[in-house]
């Protein structure tokens, strides 16, 4: 048998593409049982969702566009506790927020969220797949495998890490259940030392339930973070929103589909505060009073037209929040997802991250437009203006199961 070097590569995907209306396309998720969707519990995804805006306070720097998936990191790295021991568990749980659940618990939980997030709307299609693959010269703990296998509907798959095309195969994955958008998350070659991928993938498509109309955009300019002005396609729509004007920001919901389920949530920091003391506020507490705190109210909202990619490696945020015993090779102990004496020692080596998304008039990539101005003598009549000329914060969320699917910022809309 080869020697291994007894490493866990989790390799975390998510993707955003905003397109229009057609019916939902995803391949519909087998109903749980009633038993697991009766004992759902949104205090759970709350916990994710905390858990997301730590790693995104870890992650941002405050000078370049960031977007990540809290829902497909927590999905992945919940795949992962399974087959945690020891320090190890106890750490992971401490970050995941889920002290004291039962495994099992979180397990059917995530179960249900698959299900309840995949039939959100008709008008939207939202997926999350997840796979395992395990260098052949191991084998899955028989637990571990059945549990991702049961409560994740993860693929599992036992390949051979010395063949050229192994990164290929993954990749494939990857490419197939993002529909093209992130074609990699593993370099070639697999180094055959490796043992196990754990992915997670996020796939969304959806309309505006009220598109900008594509005659109003205008080329206007955005004030970066540095300081600079850049010129960017600016969309402006006007009508009845759910508005909420916070402490140093105002924040607006858009809505896609036809369920007024899942909807981009904008937060603008007031011209004389920043998008950095915004972001000191992000928790649970903040965010779920913020949320009931809307109202409808009459105005003008304008937002630039953009397209964002971003990667990165979570491994320095993860430990600064709490888990750097699961990357130590002496000391991490997932004895609970391999078998066999190889499987001593198992450590994450990489957990790495990559998101895509593009945001327009209707959802699509905007075509050439003829643009006209927007008079002034409207604007009055609102209740509110909000012009998204600056940094701002957005996340996509199910106001029903409460999970954050997406949460970024936009620096510079201008940045490729």
């Amino acid at each position: 048998m080869m020697k291994l070097r007894n490493s866990v590569i989790a390799g975390l995907v998510a993707a955003s593409l905003f397109l229009p209306g057609c019916e939902n396309q995803t391949a519909a998720i087998p109903k749980p049982d009633d038993s697991i969707l009766n004992s759902f519990q949104d205090t759970m995804i709350a916990k994710n969702n905390d858990f997301g805006f730590n790693l995104y306070r870890e992650l941002s720097s405050g000078d370049e566009n960031i977007m990540i998936s809290p829902a497909s990191i927590a999905m992945a790295l919940s795949m992962t506790y399974n087959g945690a021991q020891g320090e190890t568990k106890a750490a992971m749980a401490k970050v995941l927020k889920i002290e004291g659940d039962d495994i099992d618990a979180v397990n059917a939980n995530n179960l249900a969220l698959l299900y309840f997030l995949s039939t959100a709307d008709p008008k939207v299609t939202l997926s999350i797949a997840n796979s395992l693959w395990l260098n052949q010269a191991l084998e899955f703990d028989s637990k571990f495998k059945s549990r991702t296998e049961k409560f994740y509907l993860a693929s599992a798959q036992e390949m051979d890490f010395d063949k050229s095309n192994a990164a290929d195969m993954i990749n494939s994955w990857v490419k197939k259940k993002t529909q093209g958008l992130i074609s990699e998350i593993v370099a070639a070659p697999v180094d055959p030392s490796s043992v196990l991928f754990l992915i997670n993938a996020v796939y969304f498509k959806g309309q505006w339930t009220h598109p900008f109309n594509k005659d109003l955009t205008t080329d206007q300019t955005f004030h970066t973070q540095a300081g600079q002005a850049v010129t960017v396609p600016m969309m402006v729509q006007s009508g009845s929103f759910e508005y909420f004007s916070g402490p140093g920001f105002q924040s607006l919901r858009l809505p896609y589909g036809q369920e007024d389920r899942l909807a981009m949530v904008l937060f603008l920091p007031a011209e004389d505060s920043s998008l950095e003391q915004f972001q000191s506020q992000l928790n649970m507490e903040n965010w779920a009073a913020w949320l009931s705190s809307g109202e409808k109210k009459q105005g003008t909202i304008m937002l630039p037209r953009f397209t964002m990619e971003y990667e990165t490696s979570l491994n320095q945020a993860l430990k600064n929040s709490g888990m750097a015993i699961a990357f130590e090779g002496d000391k991490a102990d997932f004895s609970g997802m391999v078998t066999g004496a190889s499987g001593k020692n198992v450590f994450i080596s990489e957990v790495k991250h990559k998101t895509f998304l593009q945001v327009d008039e209707a959802g699509t990539e905007a075509a050439a437009v003829t643009s006209v101005g927007i008079t002034a003598t409207s604007i009055p009549e609102y209740d509110f203006e909000l012009n998204f000329n600056r940094p701002f914060f957005y996340a996509i969320q199910d106001s029903k199961t409460g999970a954050i699917l997406f949460m970024g910022a936009v620096i510079d809309p201008s940045a490729e």
